[in-house]
């Protein structure tokens, strides 16, 4: 049975499931600028940006912003993600989902800290 888990709207256990083969085509057609191709690969790892949020919704108040924030991530990742280089998508886009999730939370606290002395 699929857990239920709605955020911002988007009910996860709905979210279509690739496999690697379904991804690697879909990027294919992504690259070559297929919109509908792109719209429904972002759809399709949505659950990828749900797992990184959970690792950072001790630190915000919203997850539903950490999520938003982490889909202009995912974004980020299949606009700049290089299919001849081999490796999955996953492995290229975790880090910069994360990356800009901890951006958020670091440019919406209220005290500025130098990186120096963080």
């Amino acid at each position: 049975m699929r857990r239920k888990i709605v955020i911002c709207g988007v009910d996860t256990s709905c979210l279509p499931r690739f496999t690697a083969k379904e991804s690697a085509n879909l990027l294919v057609r992504v690259k070559s600028g297929d919109n509908a191709a792109r719209e429904k690969f972002v759809y399709g790892n949505l659950r990828l940006v749900l797992s990184v949020v959970q690792r950072y919704t001790h630190r915000c108040d919203s997850p539903d912003d950490l999520f938003q924030i982490g889909c202009v991530g995912l974004i980020k990742a299949v606009e700049n993600f290089d299919v001849s280089h081999g490796v999955r998508f996953s492995t290229y886009a975790v880090p910069m989902i994360a990356g800009e999730i901890r951006r958020y939370i670091r440019e919406s606290n209220s005290l500025r800290v130098s990186r120096g002395i963080r």
